[in-house]
């Protein structure tokens, strides 16, 4: 998979050709033999990252009812930005359905947009704990590409 994803309709008539091609962020799944050096690559810099997969894990475990583990996927952003999402079901279709008891929302997504939402909570979480502004970072970036994604709306109220 290799998303791209722009600025909605609203906002595109506005943007110059220069703005446009700025605003644009690429998302790329990490090779299988690129996995072992995803972590330390991307988040090595920050306090306790080695925490921060299980921590992934554990949200989703909290967020959603029927989720008992498998296989993630890693993807980078062409902002700099990097996440974790459950892999894909054979027929592509797969829902995952969150629930955040904290705010009281819930969504039905794709696994991609599951693991950004849980991403986003475990990344936000984090950076309060380490007070670390390359978490901070870190959260922004995928902020960013989750607002443009075709499941925002989902991911915003499920994070909200």
């Amino acid at each position: 998979m290799n998303n791209m994803l722009t600025q909605d309709e609203n906002t595109v008539g506005s943007a110059s050709p220069e703005q446009l091609h700025a605003s644009t962020i690429i998302c790329t799944p990490v090779p299988d033999e690129d996995r072992i050096c995803f972590w330390p690559l991307h988040f090595g810099t920050i306090p306790q990252w080695i925490t921060l997969e299980p921590r992934i894990f554990a949200w989703m475990e909290r967020f959603c009812e029927n989720y008992t583990g498998g296989i993630w996927q890693f993807y980078t952003l062409s902002n700099g930005g990097a996440f974790m999402a459950p892999d894909v079901d054979e027929d592509g279709d797969e829902k995952w359905t969150l629930f955040n008891p904290m705010n009281g929302n819930g969504a039905e997504m794709s696994p991609e947009a599951a693991g950004i939402a849980v991403c986003l909570i475990a990344y936000s979480h984090h950076a309060c704990r380490t007070e670390c502004g390359a978490m901070t970072e870190h959260y922004y970036r995928l902020r960013d590409y989750a607002l443009m994604h075709a499941e925002c709306h989902a991911i915003m109220r499920t994070i909200d």
